[in-house]
């Protein structure tokens, strides 16, 4: 089959899902509490995005959630990959850090959350930290691994040629770690999306997570569907973003030369 014959599948199978979704609403086989149908959902969507919710338009909780996550990825790309490559290629810092970052990567976000409130208080800071946690692990190992997995005869060439320690690691290991550094960056994305509800519960007044917890205690299903599926419309899209630029700085990943 074509790329675009897969592509046609999967449009298929969303669209399928969809129509199963409006034929169990159509009879009422679930309760509409439980389930609302895809019309109503669009039109919630439709009213948040013109009316708003929470003093709120839909665009200025989905401005405040990424600029969350946003704030945190940028953090934990300049602290972690530096921090990676290090672990990479000093034993001593791997055997110093490694621990401690095993020790709380499996935790999960709500498990610490009370912590952070506790020391940092309810303010923007403490939102950013909660998700900068959870992106931070994943970036680190990822990047740790690529150092290690890079080709030994590379770097004896390059210092066979005279490359100093920063120009080994700055020309041949970051360049082809690239890979495992991105597909870092997709993973703690990932993470960090699922911690952004967590971290919108401390105190938010706007955000995707703050707007679905708000209509859950409403019961307002239909907000509640509407905004998980915005949320899982950016997270797609910025891992589409991430594979093209994972294709771009790293042609050469999956190819035998």
């Amino acid at each position: 089959m074509k790329k675009s014959d897969y592509r046609l599948l999967s449009i298929v199978t969303i669209l399928l899902l969809i129509v199963i979704w409006q034929v169990v609403t159509f009879f009422e086989w679930i309760p509409v509490l439980y389930l609302p149908s895809p019309v109503a959902v669009f039109q919630q969507f439709y009213n948040v995005a013109t009316v708003g919710y929470m003093d709120a338009t839909l665009w200025q909780h989905i401005s405040a959630s990424l600029s969350r996550i946003g704030l945190a990825l940028l953090f934990a790309i300049f602290v972690g990959i530096p921090i990676g490559v290090a672990m990479g290629v000093n034993d001593l810092v791997h055997a110093t850090l490694d621990p401690i970052i095993e020790f709380y990567r499996p935790i999960p976000p709500l498990a610490y959350l009370p912590l952070i409130v506790i020391w940092f208080g309810i303010g923007e800071f403490s939102k950013v930290l909660l998700i900068f946690l959870a992106i931070f692990a994943p970036i680190v190992l990822s990047t740790a691994t690529g150092v290690r997995r890079v080709d030994i005869v590379k770097v004896r060439v390059a210092q066979s040629l005279g490359a100093t320690r920063w120009q080994i690691i700055w020309h041949v290991i970051i360049p082809n770690s690239l890979p495992e550094i991105i597909t870092g960056i997709r993973i703690g994305l990932g993470t960090g999306w699922s911690t952004l509800v967590a971290a919108e519960l401390i105190a938010a007044t706007q955000g995707l997570g703050s707007m679905i917890q708000s209509a859950s205690q409403f019961l307002m299903t239909d907000l509640v569907i509407a905004g998980i599926v915005v949320i899982a419309l950016i997270a797609y899209f910025l891992e589409m973003v991430l594979r093209r630029l994972q294709k771009t700085l790293a042609p050469w990943q999956g190819k035998n030369y």
